[in-house]
């Protein structure tokens, strides 16, 4: 049978941690919803996954640092970004007054 839903809704509570929730799964690919309420990558720690991920900001804001960049990646609704595997990167920083919610999909990267 379809799965259907509301992305934005049964939003969790995120202000004790970041809530992340698998809304699909695949051979090969791993589709997430996550909210973020003010949370931030622990100081000195950094992603380094064996995946490529794509994430999309969907309301919010969040600050993303790839390594060796200057500055973080300022994100707002609709910017994306595609994170190869092995590239370090870190969570900055995410807006407190509002939910960042986002959509993660993680997986091999196929090419188009």
């Amino acid at each position: 049978m379809p799965k259907a839903g509301n992305f934005f809704a049964d939003l969790p509570d995120a202000s004790e941690g970041e809530a992340t929730q698998i809304l699909a799964a695949f051979p090969g690919a791993r589709v997430e919803r996550i909210v973020s309420l003010g949370q931030a990558s622990p100081p000195g720690f950094w992603y380094d996954q064996a995946w490529t991920e794509w994430v999309v900001v969907l309301s919010g804001g969040a600050g993303l640092l790839i390594e060796g960049e200057d500055a973080p990646r300022a994100l707002r609704p609709g910017d994306f970004l595609e994170i190869p595997a092995h590239v370090r990167h870190r969570v900055e920083w995410t807006e407190a007054g509002q939910p960042t919610i986002w959509l993660a999909v993680h997986g091999e990267r196929i090419p188009a």
